[in-house]
């Protein structure tokens, strides 16, 4: 569980700089993690898995404990997680019982597919057994949020209420939404600003090449991906396009002002949530938080609200690519692969800021609202999603190559085939479910749990 009172407090400006600056390393230190979530469900009868029993997802997280020798973490008498504590990775719930896998870091994508492919047997090898499965969507196709039992987690159970009072689809984000992410490092200052910056305005373009959530509340839902729609409708105070990143003087400082103005969720004083929703860090800093009256916040206090952020790429002590969905397991492979291939590699880096350079904060986010609903055949500076993509895919692949990373005789660039695949076809896979809802389904969504199973 999250939580150190042992930490030390923030004494400076500084130190809330310190957090995120600390993250910088050399190149030959460069990793990349891989983070996926999965929905848990029933076949027979078609229904969401609870937590409590010795079928649900309690016993799940039991059964892979033992499988894995991983250690437990708790929310009060419950496990909520598992640690690997030697290679810093681990399992963890996400509200709804998304079963979520956070990748240790890798040296290369080879390792990162290894690992997913060790995890999956895992899971296959346990869910067998409790008559669990798994599904490979960005949103749950059939359940409404009430449907879906909660997990045992006291951060979820401040949040819930705070979501609707500011947005409307924060709730479907946080019980029927699932994502693959992929985590990168920065050398620097400056690098940090160019990865950013690059990877912000790309974001969009990555969201309509994996948009795979079409259904929502058993039907089509209008959009190719209601996952990212949902993230339109969360909570503007903490998500979103960061335009102030693409702002002369952006830097560590910058982000740590954005954070500061974003509303609190939570503090953890022994091992338990304290709900400070809605209250400011800056009245925190000031020891003037309602909640813990005279007290002032420690280092971990601050690197806990910065977990509270979501905006499309999170800035911490490395940087989050936040805005895809859910796939199959040759998709959440070539997520890692992607962004390794354009920001790791010089040329590429450089090739995909000229694409970019020129789009205007206003461009980025109409791009960004535009993208949900259509996907490849939106557009951008007259260009389409489908043109932009095609160049930024050709960019990865040939950063990829110039890696050089060989396992089995294959670069990394074979990571990259679904995504070719999809370009090819001028179809998201979103659009390839729907043409098999309203032609070999004949309408029947539930078809969706044997073809989608991962």
């Amino acid at each position: 569980m999250a939580g150190d009172d042992t930490s030390p407090p923030i004494e400076t400006r500084a130190d809330l700089i310190e957090v995120m600056a600390r993250g910088a390393k050399p190149r030959s230190e460069w990793r990349v993690g891989t983070e996926h979530e999965k929905h848990v469900y029933r076949k027979a009868p078609l229904r969401p898995v609870p937590y409590a029993g010795d079928d649900g997802v309690y016993a799940l997280l039991k059964g892979i404990e033992g499988r894995t020798g991983w250690d437990p973490f708790y929310d009060g008498e419950n496990p909520i997680g598992l640690r690997n504590l030697g290679a810093v990775g681990g399992v963890s719930l996400e509200p709804g019982g998304q079963f979520e896998l956070s990748g240790a870091p890798q040296e290369t994508i080879h390792g990162a597919a290894a690992e997913l492919k060790s995890h999956l047997l895992d899971c296959h090898a346990i869910g067998h057994d409790l008559g669990i499965h798994f599904l490979g969507l960005g949103v749950t196709p059939l359940w409404s949020v009430k449907d879906i039992p909660a997990m045992p987690k006291s951060r979820y159970g401040i949040m819930t209420p705070y979501m609707d009072k500011v947005g409307t689809l924060g709730t479907s984000m946080m019980y029927r939404s699932c994502t693959v992410q992929a985590n990168l490092d920065f050398s620097s200052e400056a690098d940090m600003v160019k990865k950013l910056r690059v990877s912000l305005a790309l974001q969009p373009i990555v969201t309509a090449l994996f948009a795979n959530s079409p259904f929502v509340d058993g039907k089509p839902s209008g959009y190719l991906s209601f996952r990212s729609h949902i993230w339109l409708n969360t909570d503007k105070a903490r998500t979103g396009m960061l335009p102030f990143a693409f702002e002369p003087g952006m830097g560590f400082e910058r982000y740590a002002d954005h954070a500061l103005d974003v509303p609190m969720y939570f503090v953890i004083r022994n091992k338990r949530y304290i709900n400070c929703a809605g209250e400011s860090f800056r009245d925190f800093l000031a020891g003037k938080l309602p909640q813990l009256p005279g007290e002032k916040p420690t280092i971990k206090d601050w690197e806990d609200h910065l977990s509270t952020l979501f905006p499309e790429v999170r800035l911490k002590q490395f940087l989050e690519m936040r805005g895809t969905d859910m796939g199959d397991e040759a998709h959440v492979n070539a997520l890692p692969a992607l962004w390794v291939g354009l920001l790791y590699d010089d040329a590429a880096l450089e090739g995909a800021w000229q694409l970019i350079k020129d789009w205007t904060t206003a461009e980025q986010q109409a791009l960004r609202e535009a993208v949900p609903r259509s996907a490849l055949a939106a557009s951008c500076n007259n260009r389409t999603v489908r043109e932009i993509a095609t160049d930024v895919v050709a960019l990865a692949k040939a950063g990829l190559a110039r890696r050089a990373e060989i396992d089995n005789g294959k670069d990394e660039t074979i990571y990259l085939a679904p995504l070719e695949e999809t370009l090819a076809l001028g179809k998201t896979p979103a659009e390839r479910w729907l043409d098999r809802y309203n032609g070999a389904w004949a309408g029947d969504l539930t078809k969706i749990f044997d073809e989608a199973e991962i």
